[in-house]
């Protein structure tokens, strides 16, 4: 099984390379915000008289990746980043696979879907690692905008849980 990771690592990384021949390449940063359900959301705010949001912010994250595409509608990319999620103190830093999927559905406008499979690191936690896996869905615009939901999974069993994983939002920039 480790060989076969390897030669898809070196499949990934051979076509990388030389698809910057060809200039069918891109290149994309994200920036997303992990969400949690807020426990506080029924009590009422003696200032304004309002119910809490149902959901807070619980991080940051924040990857970049390269890959290869085709007319900006299919894609494959070598990602990475980091990842912060305040409630589990915990600090990931994944590497995946990412395969884009960006058909039209209007004249300047795409869905995109995104999958990621890889191997993810908790940094300051010895050598605490994991399968690292998402999904995530979005709108891109004509200026290679993407605003996306993102579920990822990290494959860390931390604070008696089976799997740390996380729900959130995300802005991107794709370069083609």
């Amino acid at each position: 099984m480790k060989l076969l990771k390897l030669v898809l690592c070196l499949f990934l990384f051979s076509s990388v390379a030389n698809a910057q021949n060809n200039k069918n390449t891109y290149f994309q940063f994200d920036i997303n915000l992990p969400l949690i359900g807020n426990p506080d959301r029924d009590e009422i705010d003696p200032y304004t008289n309002e119910k809490g949001n149902w959901f807070i912010p619980n991080g940051i994250g924040s990857k970049i990746g390269y890959g290869i595409h085709y007319h900006k509608w299919i894609g494959l990319g070598i990602h990475t980043g980091l990842e912060w999620k305040w409630t589990d103190k915990l600090v990931i830093a994944p590497i995946f696979a990412n395969f884009r999927l960006s058909p039209k559905i209007g004249e300047e406008t795409r869905i995109t879907l995104q999958l990621g499979l890889g191997k993810t690191i908790a940094l300051g936690r010895g050598d605490l690692t994991g399968e690292y896996r998402k999904i995530s869905l979005g709108l891109q615009t004509s200026d290679d905008l993407l605003l996306f939901i993102e579920v990822s999974g990290f494959g860390i069993p931390i604070n008696n849980q089976k799997e740390a994983g996380s729900i959130g939002l995300g802005l991107s920039l794709v370069s083609f």
